[in-house]
């Protein structure tokens, strides 16, 4: 019997939800600090360097642990999931900011410690509106994909909500974790909009590119948990 079938937990389940909640987290955590990576070439609006957040490579495994995961076990599961992760970005800013607060042995260390991670405070309310929006989206076009496909070409479900759902996630995060947070909320630095346009535009490029690189990946899951039975065959409407 399978484990889909005993009442268990998949195996694959558990995997795809642990590396969405696990992303998700680290990129709260890293969105911070900013990238630059040199170019061969020179780009418009970027130039030679592609800057972006350091959060870009770790939420980008959100959006392929969430195309695997409503593949597998439909919509109604991928929105939980997304639902879940939703209430853990909480759980973050919560226990971040708890352990600020508390009595530190080392005053100095503890400046440092809230300098870096008390800018997650912006990361967070950008990354909860950016989210709501973004993963929320990401899950209603794959499945009309789906739908108009009869569950045929992956590939382009894939690309086609990952494209557009990034977007609209690097528009709003960018836009509120190094803009709109800082300044209302006065933690952490203000971006001037020719910065805020590089971040955008550099983030959007690689979530873009990682989600034509990860379509192979994410056949291989889904056609190993098939294959091995410890995923149910859904229909487009599940």
């Amino acid at each position: 019997m399978s484990e889909a079938r005993s009442g268990v937990l998949p195996v694959a389940a558990v995997a795809l939800v642990a590396l969405f909640v696990t992303a998700l987290v680290t990129a709260q955590l890293t969105a911070s600090k900013v990238l630059l990576f040199s170019l061969p070439v020179s780009l418009p609006v970027v130039g030679p360097a592609l800057a972006l957040p350091g959060a870009a490579l770790a939420y980008a495994l959100t959006f392929f642990a969430s195309d695997c995961y409503s593949e597998l076990y439909g919509k109604r599961a991928a929105q939980s999931m997304v639902n879940v992760g939703f209430v853990m970005n909480f759980v973050l800013l919560l226990l971040v900011w708890g352990t600020i607060a508390a009595p530190a042995a080392d005053a100095a260390f503890a400046d440092q410690f809230a300098a870096v991670l008390g800018a997650s405070t912006n990361i967070v309310a950008g990354s909860l509106l950016a989210y709501v929006v973004s993963q929320n989206w990401d899950v209603v076009v794959f499945h009309r994909i789906r739908e108009a496909t009869d569950g045929e070409k992956l590939w382009l479900r894939n690309i086609g909500s990952t494209a557009t759902s990034q977007l609209l996630d690097t528009v709003i995060f960018v836009g509120v974790a190094f803009s709109l947070a800082p300044s209302v909320l006065g933690v952490g630095p203000v971006l001037p909009g020719s910065e805020l346009l590089t971040l955008v535009v550099g983030q959007y490029l690689l979530k873009l590119l990682i989600a034509v690189v990860d379509t192979p990946f994410v056949y291989l899951v889904v056609r190993t948990a098939r294959d091995r039975g410890v995923a149910p065959r859904v229909t487009p409407t599940d």
